[in-house]
């Protein structure tokens, strides 16, 4: 590990070098490649340097502690060596944290998909709770929500909706809320008092921009255009602007009907349906890699059952860390961050628990 983190610091130093050169300035490509690079490395070098600045502290008040009688000041020599020591460990842990294989989408926007599953309306009005969620968690960080399309019915819920999230690192931390979310609690329309189950299910997916090639054949697509649906009045455009996908190799059909334009719908329906080309992509390439899939928390299969939230108990459950948390009316607000640092923090021990047997 530590032959790694001497050539990480060399390479560190070697691009703050070469930000300095007129060349690189003037060449904005190069000049923004390097100060990403430059990003990625600043928290294992901070690191690196903090760790080899205390083992060094360490070793001199070893020496000091040798040579000193006064009981007092081998009394203080002796508390400072065993905090330098407590830090030692917790740098040593960071810094395997810090290396492990970084998922090169972590850094991107999402697009994020909720359908209703069992549970009928019901299902739908916990759809629509659960957009609003992402919504207050995603404006809490002051990341930008964009919504694609929506499929409502009239008592308020959804069928569908599927939205950006953009911001930095969005997909690092969103990710972990792929799959099934299901609800119990007693319907507003439940006369017997009765506990129902509803599920949904969330799909999370990186943005593909530039530096990712999703090829779309013009010949397996089909565009149809039309009028908005919606419930009435100034919702519903007098223009054909909604926008129809159909891609005949894998059956996608995507819609988009929440902007004016024409053009506009059609720009999202293809961010849309590549998002979905790339996520099936990744889907394959995690099926293909098995063994890795173990190693992280849940199977990152959409049918995975991840969450239940209690409503007469007041309770959200993590299945797959076994996270237990009373604080549903918090929760359901967009106050899931704990939740996110735990399921982070299980992924990061699984994934070094894997390195350590290899």
């Amino acid at each position: 590990m530590f032959d790694k983190l001497e050539d990480l610091l060399i390479r560190f130093e070697e691009i703050m070098g070469e930000l300095g050169e007129p060349t690189v300035t003037n060449n904005q490509d190069r000049f923004r490649k390097l100060m990403k690079e430059q990003s990625d490395l600043t928290p294992i070098v901070e690191a690196y340097k903090e760790y080899k600045k205390t083992k060094q502290d360490v070793e001199d008040s070893l020496a000091m502690l040798e040579e000193e009688s006064d009981e007092d000041m081998r009394e203080m020599l002796k508390e400072e060596l065993n905090a330098g020591k407590k830090r030692i460990e917790e740098l040593e842990q960071r810094l395997k944290i810090l290396l492990l294989p970084k998922d090169p989408n972590d850094e991107k926007n999402v697009i994020m998909e909720i359908r209703a599953g069992a549970g009928g309306d019901e299902a739908a009005l916990f759809a629509a709770e659960m957009y609003r969620l992402y919504v207050h968690y995603a404006e809490g960080r002051r990341w930008k929500v964009e919504t694609l399309n929506i499929d409502e019915i009239g008592i308020g819920g959804m069928k569908e909706v599927n939205f950006m999230i953009s911001g930095q690192g969005a997909y690092s931390v969103l990710k972990y809320e792929s799959g099934v979310h299901r609800v119990q609690r007693v319907p507003e329309t439940e006369s017997g008092g009765r506990i129902h189950t509803s599920t949904i299910s969330v799909a999370v997916m990186p943005e593909v921009d530039e530096d990712i090639d999703i090829v779309i054949d013009e010949k397996d697509i089909r565009i149809d255009v039309m009028r908005a649906s919606g419930n009435g009045g100034q919702c519903v455009n007098t223009t054909d602007s909604a926008v129809r996908l159909t891609h005949y190799p894998t059956g996608i059909v995507v819609y988009s009907q929440t902007e004016k334009s024409q053009l506009q719908n059609k720009a999202k329906a293809f961010a849309l349906l590549k998002a979905k080309l790339y996520d099936i992509e990744q889907q394959q390439r995690h099926d293909a890699e098995a063994e890795l899939r173990r190693s992280q928390i849940g199977t990152g299969d959409r049918s995975e059952k991840i969450r239940t939230y209690n409503f007469p108990q007041g309770r959200v459950t993590d299945h797959r860390i076994g996270l237990t948390l009373y604080k549903l009316d918090k929760i359901m607000n967009g106050d899931i961050q704990e939740i996110i640092d735990a399921c982070i923090a299980a992924d990061q021990a699984a994934k070094l628990a894997k390195m350590n047997e290899n």
